[in-house]
């Protein structure tokens, strides 16, 4: 950080911290305890693509990396577009592998990061639901971790309304996850992933 940037009040952005990601396991359980939030066993990466044999290539070897146990019974992953233009990889786990299913999303974002493409990256999300309710009806709940601010935030979108999120449960996993991940102090920051692949 430069002398005017001190004057002028500007602050150095957080460097992304991909073993961040590794703090997700410990969250959960925090997650289940305080608030009967079960992991889904779903996850993704979102990033934007790029033409270009090199960025092909690394895909493919991301794929392949990740559907290396489909043989022993793994799940295959998925990659899709959203309307924006935005790549998604699902990765699936039993939901009680929430271990695995964070190396698979660190092993792709590490992937894309060392192969050159980490201004690409956008955001990864892990997830998680509650226990069904008396009409039977389960919340979808996402940690979303911002890759260029290497922080994490809630994402909680009401089911069967649509692009309606829910702010209480938000900042009340906001609050008891504090001790557990680098929160996201900027609720400007916590920005919708409506529709996302792993909710």
């Amino acid at each position: 950080m430069g002398f005017l940037d001190i004057i002028l009040g500007r602050r150095k952005p957080a460097r992304p911290d991909l073993d961040q990601l590794f703090a997700i396991p410990s969250a959960a359980v925090t997650l289940q305890a305080a608030a009967g939030l079960t992991p889904t066993g779903r996850g993704s990466v979102c990033f934007a693509s790029v033409e270009g044999g090199a960025f092909t290539r690394v895909r493919q070897e991301v794929r392949e990396l990740l559907d290396a146990d489909t043989a022993t019974g793994g799940i295959p992953v998925e990659f899709s577009q959203d309307s924006y233009g935005y790549t998604w990889l699902l990765a699936r786990h039993p939901p009680e592998d929430i271990g695995g299913l964070v190396n698979d999303l660190h092993a792709v974002n590490t992937s894309l990061k060392d192969a050159g493409f980490g201004p690409q990256l956008l955001c990864s999300i892990t997830g998680f639901t509650t226990a069904p309710d008396d009409r039977g009806q389960q919340r979808p709940l996402a940690l979303v971790y911002l890759y260029k601010r290497g922080t994490f935030y809630p994402f909680s979108p009401v089911p069967g309304q649509s692009e309606r999120r829910d702010n209480g449960l938000e900042l009340q996993i906001r609050a008891l996850l504090e001790n557990d991940l680098r929160v996201e102090k900027d609720l400007t920051r916590w920005f919708p992933v409506w529709g996302a692949p792993g909710l």
